[in-house]
């Protein structure tokens, strides 16, 4: 039965499809109803309306309707029970065969041991969410219910905006804030109104896949510019592309690497963007999941000349459906990309928006993150310990400051495929390093998110990582 049908001992409205039938009413009426029966739309049990009420539905006479009921009892198509009214047959013959069985879908992303992304749920947040959700759905603000400021609420954006301010170095007034389902629609956003197809842009290299899938679907010309230990190496960026529209970069905690970007690289790559008149897209995607020193001041923090585009979003810090992230816009922006929008999904969802702008003004979005920070932070200790302790040294652990993923690397002189054997034989899902290059070369190894794991599952997870990596011979499994 086709999943969309409707169940059994429904009373409903039909969805009988009269047009383009000819005849009089009551044939028109039993051909509709003969189709949804044998096409599957109207499953087997179910409760035909009243006479009444299907004539008062398709605006025909009522009698049309009885005679087409008595065909359809003549056929074998539908029983009548006493008192009860008229039911569509408990066995009716099936419709004609579907065009082809439904393609199996490759297994969702993210589930598999170290997969990047995920978060623990804290159950103290969930219960104040939930408190809130039913809060602001009881209080029935009309601005809930229609569409809305394609910005998205100035509450939240408000709330935003403070947020930024106290934990960033951003100052920034809400109205240049635009709330998105995420990060990728965020940059999907910029890309498509900033870049023309052909345009050159700098990615970081290695960097984030996503990013760089999106520029390739623009059609701009990627310049991989090379990551060291001080970040984007924005000397080589000029030398490659000095013209280039837009830079991709992750500076406060450089994907995969976790390298922060020095001082010195910030100042030249707003110099660059400046006199180049290009844009620099601020991913800066785990940024509250500093585990020592002081927080980093955003590259948005420091940019006086209104060329950086700044990229946050809340799947990290509290869990990726709640689907909401923001972009902060240079004044001479935000009007474009309203109007962007607004040729997109128009507004983002509303009904999530006053609840989460609450959890940020009353503290209890800090309080969250803090108590997450703690948590992250041990799982990332546990991890590096563990895959140094069972990995008989085949793993360099690279333990990051900042973020939830961190990086085991393999020693040089491995044939290409070792990396991937490695995983296959340890299931898990970690993403290579090489999975993250433009430009072939440099260390290989595996990316491992932490966050979202027990220590049971991570202690585990790295046990079989590390005995994998132990069992590789290039001689055997060459």
């Amino acid at each position: 039965m086709p999943t969309n049908s409707v169940k059994p001992g429904l009373i409903l409205d039909l969805p009988l499809l009269l047009d383009g039938v000819d005849g009089t009413q009551s044939t028109r009426v039993h051909a509709g109803l003969r189709a949804a029966i044998l096409g599957g739309r109207v499953a087997a049990g179910v409760r035909l309306p009243s006479s009444r009420s299907l004539a008062d539905q398709l605006g025909v006479r009522r009698n049309a309707v009885v005679v087409a009921y008595e065909q359809l009892l003549g056929e074998g198509l539908a029983e009548a029970r006493v008192g009860a009214g008229t039911y569509v047959a408990a066995r009716v013959p099936h419709g004609p065969a579907l065009a082809g069985p439904v393609p199996l879908l490759p297994p969702v992303a993210g589930r598999g041991a170290f997969a990047l992304g995920r978060t623990l749920p804290n159950p103290v947040l969930l219960r104040r969410l939930g408190q809130l959700v039913r809060r602001s759905l009881a209080e029935g603000d009309p601005a809930l219910f229609g569409y809305g400021d394609p910005r998205g609420s100035e509450q939240l954006r408000c709330a935003i905006a403070g947020h930024l301010g106290a934990t960033r170095g951003i100052t920034c007034d809400p109205g240049c804030i635009l709330i998105t389902t995420g990060t990728q629609a965020g940059l999907r956003l910029c890309i498509e109104m900033l870049m023309a197809p052909s345009d050159r842009a700098w990615m970081e290299d290695p960097g984030y896949p996503p990013a760089r899938r999106l520029l390739e679907a623009r059609g701009a010309r990627l310049v991989p510019v090379a990551v060291d230990g001080q970040g984007l190496d924005v000397a080589a960026g000029r030398r490659e592309a000095e013209d280039a529209r837009l830079a991709y970069v992750t500076p406060s905690h450089q994907f995969p690497t976790g390298v922060s970007m020095t001082m010195a690289r910030r100042l030249a790559l707003l110099d660059w963007a400046h006199e180049a008149g290009a844009w620099v897209l601020e991913d800066d995607y785990d940024s509250e999941f500093r585990f020592s020193g002081a927080p980093l001041t955003a590259l948005a923090g420091i940019d006086g000349r209104g060329r950086v585009i700044y990229l946050g979003t809340f799947s990290k810090t509290v869990f990726p459906g709640l689907r909401c992230g923001y972009v902060v816009f240079p004044p001479a922006l935000i009007e474009r990309a309203v109007a962007a929008r607004a040729m997109t999904d128009r507004f983002p969802p509303s009904v999530l928006e006053a609840p989460l702008a609450r959890l940020i003004t009353d503290g209890s979005f800090a309080e969250h993150v803090r108590h997450m920070r703690k948590r992250y932070r041990a799982a990332r200790d546990i991890l590096a310990e563990r895959l140094v302790q069972v990995s008989g040294g085949m793993l360099g652990v690279r333990v990051p400051d900042q973020g939830l993923h961190l990086v085991a690397t393999l020693p040089e002189g491995l044939p290409p495929d070792a990396a991937n054997w490695i995983r296959s034989a340890a299931g898990v899902e970690a993403r290579l390093l090489s999975d993250n290059r433009i430009v072939p070369g440099g260390d290989e190894g595996f990316v491992l998110g932490y966050s979202g794991y027990s220590v049971p599952e991570l202690k585990e997870a790295a046990k079989r990582l590390g005995h994998a990596a132990q069992s590789y011979h290039p001689e055997v499994h060459r």
